[in-house]
C-alpha cells in the first residue's frame, strides 16, 4: 500500500509526504551512514531505490517542481543528484544523464548544480547539441567550465583551443598544474584540507580531478594533450 503523497503548496510547488520507503530523508542519512562505514554498493542501491520510491509518485502528464524548503522534498532530490554521481563514477552516463534530466525538471533552479555533471554525461555519451544546452548553465565563475569546453573542442577538433587553454592556465592555474601532473593522491593532506572552512584552489583542484578521474582513465588522450602544454 503506498504510505505517500504529493502536497501541493500555494508557491505552485509540492512537497513529498510520506514514510518508510518515502522518507526520503531517512533514506540519504541511511545510505550516508552506510558509505561511511564503507558499504558502498549497498549506499548506492539504496540511493537508487529511493529514486525508484520517487517514481512512483510522479505523475506522466503533469509538471512538478519539488519545493526545495521542505526536508523530506529537498532530500529526495538530494538523493536522485546522489544516485547520477553514482552511476557517473561507473561510466553509466546515460543513466546518470537520465536522472539529472529528471533532477532539473524537478528542481528548475538547479539547487544542486546537476548541470554541470549532465555537460560532463553529455560530452561522454557525444551529445553535443544537449552539451551546447546545458553548458550555459555551468557558471563561468568555475573553472570546470573551462574544462568542459576545451575537452569539448578537443573531443570535435582533435587539437586545444588557444583561448581556453590560456584561460585555464592563467586563472586557474592551480586546476592546470593538478591536471598535468602524474600524480593524484588522495593522502592525508589532501582529505585534511577538504576539511577546511574554505579549501585551498589546490585541494579543489585534486578534488576536481578526482570527480572526473573515470573520464580519463577512458578518454587518456586529452590529458596527454593537455600535459604537452606544460
Amino acid at each position: 500500500m503506498q504510505n505517500a503523497y504529493l502536497k501541493p503548496t500555494p508557491d505552485q510547488t509540492f512537497e513529498v509526504v510520506g514514510e518508510g520507503r518515502f522518507n526520503f530523508k531517512e533514506l540519504l542519512a541511511r545510505s550516508r551512514k552506510l558509505e561511511r562505514e564503507g558499504y558502498v554498493q549497498e549506499a548506492c542501491n539504496l540511493r537508487f531505490q529511493g529514486f525508484q520510491s520517487l517514481q512512483e509518485l510522479l505523475p506522466d502528464d503533469e509538471e512538478i517542481n519539488l519545493e526545495w524548503e521542505h526536508a523530506n522534498s529537498r532530500a529526495a532530490l538530494q538523493l536522485i543528484y546522489a544516485s547520477a554521481i553514482d552511476h557517473f563514477l561507473i561510466n553509466d552516463f546515460e543513466m546518470s544523464a537520465a536522472l539529472l534530466e529528471l533532477l532539473l525538471d524537478l528542481d528548475p533552479e538547479d539547487h544542486l548544480e546537476g548541470s554541470e555533471t549532465l555537460a560532463w554525461d553529455y560530452l561522454c555519451m557525444d551529445e553535443r547539441e544537449l552539451f551546447d544546452e546545458v553548458i550555459n548553465d555551468v557558471s563561468d565563475k568555475y573553472p570546470s567550465r573551462v574544462l568542459l569546453l576545451l575537452w569539448a573542442d578537443y573531443r570535435q577538433t582533435g587539437k586545444l583551443a588557444e583561448g581556453e587553454l590560456q584561460r585555464f592556465k592563467s586563472r586557474y592555474a592551480p586546476y592546470y598544474r593538478e591536471f598535468v601532473a602524474d600524480t593524484h593522491p588522495a593522502d592525508e593532506a589532501y582529505l585534511k584540507g577538504l576539511e577546511a572552512e574554505r579549501p585551498a584552489d589546490e585541494v579543489l583542484a585534486r578534488e576536481l580531478w578526482l570527480q572526473t578521474e573515470n573520464i580519463w582513465a577512458q578518454w587518456p588522450d586529452f590529458i596527454e594533450a593537455l600535459r604537452a602544454t606544460a
